[in-house]
């Protein structure tokens, strides 16, 4: 088992708001004070992390940090490059776009590799929707299972959500999937006319923001209660009785 680097940087995994104006609800003082002793970051989008970092009110200039792109494209060889300043000394946060790094985050791919050059992986306490939506969903909470985007193509989106449902009861597991924004509507649609009437669907929407909306109800009521969730924040979960 390879032990930690001796006298190399650290990684923090710095979490970021995932609803406006919520940064004294919802963060700990803790990483004001971290980010001000961290001039090197990687982020899913540098742009958001710059407005985050501006927010928090960090006393370094935003200019004089180093800040490289972490996302879903970067190559094997681009971690290697982006991880060396680590192994050198460098300490570094991650920050996802919104919510924890790490979790349905490009974030994971420098975390895993860290590990096994024995860099050691700091995560900081911060919000993440897809553990708040499962709190305060009502559903199993003991079984649980995040399977992120459903096809985009309609027929193999109904066919998915007729195998995450035939799962669920099968497991008793709860299913927890998100989509676009624009596409929240036809994705609530559909499961409202795929899924059986004795299921339950929660939709957790705008979670942590002024308008949250979280409300579980099995398909038979979410009929006598249609709601426009279209280009709002929002995740699905699903438990079949």
């Amino acid at each position: 088992m390879t032990g930690e680097i001796q006298n190399k940087g650290r990684i923090y995994l710095i979490p970021t708001l995932i609803a406006e104006n919520t940064l004294y609800e919802v963060l700990p003082k803790k990483i004001l004070e971290l980010c001000n002793s961290i001039n090197y970051y990687l982020v899913e989008n540098a742009r958001s992390a710059r407005r985050f970092l501006k927010k928090l009110g960090i006393h370094q200039p935003i200019d004089s940090l180093a800040i490289e792109t972490l996302d879903k494209h970067t190559s094997p060889l681009s971690i290697e490059k982006l991880i060396q300043p680590i192994i050198d000394g460098v300490d570094c946060g991650i920050m996802s776009e919104a919510g924890c790094p790490g979790i349905a985050d490009p974030g994971a791919m420098v975390v895993s590799r860290a590990h096994k050059l024995g860099i050691k992986v700091v995560p900081i306490v911060g919000p993440s929707s897809i553990l708040l939506a499962q709190m305060a969903s009502g559903l199993n909470g003991q079984n649980f299972a995040f399977i992120g985007y459903l096809p985009i193509n309609k027929t193999a989106r109904i066919n998915t959500i007729k195998n995450i449902e035939i799962t669920s009861r099968k497991s008793g597991q709860t299913q927890i999937f998100m989509e676009t924004p624009y596409r929240n509507q036809g994705l609530f649609n559909d499961l409202i006319k795929t899924c059986h009437s004795e299921t339950y669907i929660c939709i957790a929407c705008e979670i942590t923001g002024a308008d949250e909306y979280i409300k579980t109800r099995r398909v038979k009521d979410w009929k006598n209660h249609i709601i426009d969730i279209h280009n709002k924040p929002s995740l699905f979960l699903l438990l079949a009785s």
